[in-house]
């Protein structure tokens, strides 16, 4: 199909998908949201791809999480963002997040549902949900970066730089900005050497190893009931506003 909000590319048997929507950052509204989920279930069917690179348009963003802008003219938008998300955390094939700027909010949970993360050295993190009475990123953190590591980024919501997200197994590797691209993909030419039903099966066993549906079910439960009170919505509404430019 065609995409108004990504890039696909070809190399191979590697898919790369490329967030493209630059002038917002990257930020995911519906559209992309839609797009993203049809790329994957395509990438998913397909056998001749064995490797999925995930990475942002631009030099400054990977993706600034959920559309703000979308979400305080609709409403009923909010949450797409952790759904494709979630339907990424769900994809058989191994997925390589090449995080060429800012990942925060929902980008950050794309970041960390990837299989692998390669950063540029301009890369940041934040997981700002508390902020927003919301839970972003507590299914998962504790995995990558320890309980204790992944309680202080999900209490704070702080910005978390490139070179402390390494130190902390947040990201597997930092490269400079101009060789993030060709370092993920040659990375990704070693796995795409591999039987693809090992990778699969692979994938499947590790996630077992650190079982963790029933977090991602409840992060999911909570956020939902999270949404509707209107602590939430006042947190989130003042926010959104300030980063859109909206006034109050």
């Amino acid at each position: 199909m065609d995409y108004e909000t990504l890039i696909l590319e070809r190399q191979g048997t590697i898919a790369l998908l490329r967030l493209n929507r630059p002038e917002r950052h990257n930020a995911i509204n519906r559209r992309m949201a839609l797009e993203l989920t049809k790329a994957l279930d395509a990438l998913e069917g397909d056998d001749s791809v064995v490797v999925v690179v995930l990475t942002g348009n631009g030099d400054r963003a990977f993706s600034a999480g959920a559309d703000m802008a979308e979400i305080l003219a609709d409403p009923t938008a909010q949450g797409v963002a952790g759904q494709v998300a979630a339907h990424l955390l769900r994809f058989p094939k191994p997925v390589i997040a090449a995080i060429n700027g800012y990942a925060f909010g929902g980008g950050a949970i794309l970041a960390i549902n990837c299989d692998i993360r390669v950063a540029s050295t301009e890369a940041s993190f934040r997981f700002p949900g508390a902020s927003y009475g919301l839970v972003v990123g507590a299914s998962q953190l504790p995995r990558i970066v320890g309980l204790a590591a992944a309680k202080e980024l999900i209490f704070t919501a702080r910005v978390v730089g490139a070179e402390e997200a390494l130190r902390i197994g947040l990201v597997n590797r930092l490269v400079p900005p101009e060789e993030l691209e060709a370092e993920t993909l040659a990375m990704a030419r070693q796995i795409a050497a591999q039987s693809l039903p090992a990778l699969i099966a692979s994938k499947e066993v590790m996630e077992l190893a650190l079982q963790n549906q029933a977090a991602v079910a409840r992060e999911g439960e909570i956020n939902r009931a999270l949404r509707r009170s209107q602590e939430h919505q006042e947190r989130f509404g003042q926010a959104a506003r300030r980063i859109t430019g909206q006034s109050s």
